[in-house]
């Protein structure tokens, strides 16, 4: 069964967050190449990069909105959706992926009910794959935050998730 999109919740910017974003879009304006630390600055401010956000950046420096929906999706650090509160990230890598990483994301994605990329509705968390972490001697492995897993089977999901939100509705 196709599982449907997790809904991206409604941006929710604030005043102060739109004056501090005005403020680095200012400080760059003028400055050869300053999209990119705009950008780091807009995702530092907002947590993300979402469409009204990179319509504020746009503006503000004189951009078209593609070029800076380009750069924001090219590169990695960039995220066009919101990050939950817990973060989880499962390790593709060589090692990982050959003992089964495949097995632990499908579980997860199975249990939140969201895709690599997505965060859960609750804003509770949100999922991502990642390249090796550099524990290939626990694949396959997962992190919630900084707190790393290793040797993790899809049996094991329900019990961890459980240890970062007593409460997971899904």
């Amino acid at each position: 069964m196709k599982q449907s999109p997790a809904p991206v919740p409604a941006f929710k910017g604030t005043k102060q967050q739109a004056q501090r974003l005005s403020e680095v879009i200012r400080d760059h304006k003028e400055q050869p190449g300053g999209l990119m630390p705009v950008l780091q600055k807009a995702q530092e401010i907002y947590g993300y990069l979402p469409i009204e956000v990179q319509t504020m950046v746009a503006d503000g420096l004189g951009l078209p909105l593609s070029e800076v929906y380009g750069v924001a999706t090219f590169y990695s650090q960039f995220s066009l959706y919101p990050k939950g509160e817990n973060q989880i990230s499962v390790c593709l890598g060589t090692a990982c992926y050959v003992k089964g990483a495949d097995k632990i994301l499908e579980a997860l994605e199975n249990r939140l009910g969201i895709k690599a990329g997505e965060c859960t509705p609750d804003g509770q968390f949100s999922l991502d794959c990642t390249r090796c972490i550099g524990a290939c001697g626990l694949a396959p492995v997962m992190m919630v935050n900084d707190d790393v897993y290793g040797r993790v089977k899809p049996q094991d999901i329900d019990k961890i998730l459980e240890s970062y939100h007593k409460k997971v509705k899904v």
